[in-house]
């Protein structure tokens, strides 16, 4: 039987590793409001000195270290602005902050590989990686970050309630983004516990906190952190997170897109430009290498029927760089089989 005893044994152990992540950036100074009417309304409007430039908070996050030498492990959303300066705070080191740099991002899986420039000469705490490959519904967990963005470290204690959860969400009226495979959970995840960990009872990381779904009380989401253990050893080989690319834009076809469109399946990718300056199949690309073409409708890979619970895109991120990935491909009224290999998107 788990006690609290653990559950704050595990708190203390974990908490020196979670690290509060500010973003910044600087800005025009705003110097005073002004009026501008439209359509008989008055809206008001700041006024921007663009050569005056000050520093300012545009978002916050949670992270962890996974090593003693300052790698960060956190979402890619929350580190998703080029231009931003990224600084940490250690809840153990009262006041004292650190720059970060951002070693690589895998926007598809959410996560992001981080550093901490100059760290301390002393060896920081880090947690260790677990595994999330034999979790059990109904499993122990204790979720750590810093919640809202605006306090130390949090904890809170739940089970894991559901798994190989997909999920389409949005961060702070961003664009959106598709996750898959997550690790569903009713410890209270808050919007700043993004990229804090998600631990098991022998304190190790099984998950990434990722996501909470609005309005929903105890409804949390993590990504399996085998999923960041395998970007680690890409970076480790390769310097950066490689992403399968098959080349193509598309729709995924339900009911509706066949009625709409007076197609003849209501399943499949529809290969097509979202706009007309897009290309339908990316020049170069494996795609075009094996003669896929617009309009054609891609309605199985490797056997497995896509439709909008199961993506071409969910298929393909579970593949490396170099796999064989083979296509049923609807060409006006004839199917076709098309192998090709995935290359890296550049």
């Amino acid at each position: 039987m788990i006690g609290e005893n653990r559950i704050e044994e595990i708190a203390k152990q974990a908490s020196p590793a979670v690290i509060s992540i500010v973003v910044t950036k600087d800005l025009p100074k705003v110097e005073g409001f002004y009026k501008m009417p439209y359509k008989g309304r008055d809206f008001i409007v700041p006024k921007l000195n663009k050569k005056k430039v000050e520093e300012v908070k545009i978002g916050g996050g949670s992270g962890f270290m996974v090593s003693d030498d300052g790698v960060i492990l956190t979402n890619s959303h929350v580190v998703q602005d080029v231009k931003a300066e990224y600084t940490v705070f250690l809840d153990h080191q009262e006041g004292k902050k650190w720059e970060m740099e951002i070693i690589a991002r895998d926007p598809i899986h959410d996560i992001a590989i981080c550093k901490l420039k100059n760290p301390p000469k002393d060896a920081l705490p880090y947690l260790n990686l677990g595994e999330s490959t034999n979790l059990r519904l109904g499993q122990f967990v204790v979720a750590v970050g810093n919640a809202l963005g605006e306090f130390s470290n949090t904890v809170s204690f739940g089970i894991i309630s559901g798994l190989s959860r997909f999920i389409t969400a949005q961060h702070k009226g961003k664009q959106t983004e598709r996750l898959r495979g997550l690790i569903q959970t009713d410890a209270a995840i808050n919007p700043g516990n993004s990229g804090g960990p998600l631990l098991n009872m022998a304190g190790e990381v099984i998950g990434i906190n990722t996501a909470v779904i609005s309005g929903a009380q105890s409804i949390g989401f993590s990504i399996p952190i085998n999923q960041a253990k395998k970007d680690i050893q890409e970076v480790k080989d390769y310097g950066r997170v490689r992403i399968p690319f098959l080349g193509i834009r598309y729709l995924v076809l339900d009911k509706d897109a066949k009625e709409e469109r007076k197609l003849p399946v209501d399943h499949g990718a529809l290969i097509m430009r979202e706009t007309l300056g897009d290309m339908a199949v990316v020049p170069g690309s494996s795609a075009q290498k094996a003669g896929l073409r617009e309009f054609d409708i891609i309605l199985e890979a490797d056997g497995k029927k896509i439709n909008p619970e199961l993506t071409l895109q969910d298929i393909i991120q579970d593949k490396k760089i170099g796999d064989e990935i083979n296509l049923n491909v609807l060409r006006g009224k004839k199917t076709k089989l098309i192998k090709l290999k995935l290359e890296e998107k550049i």
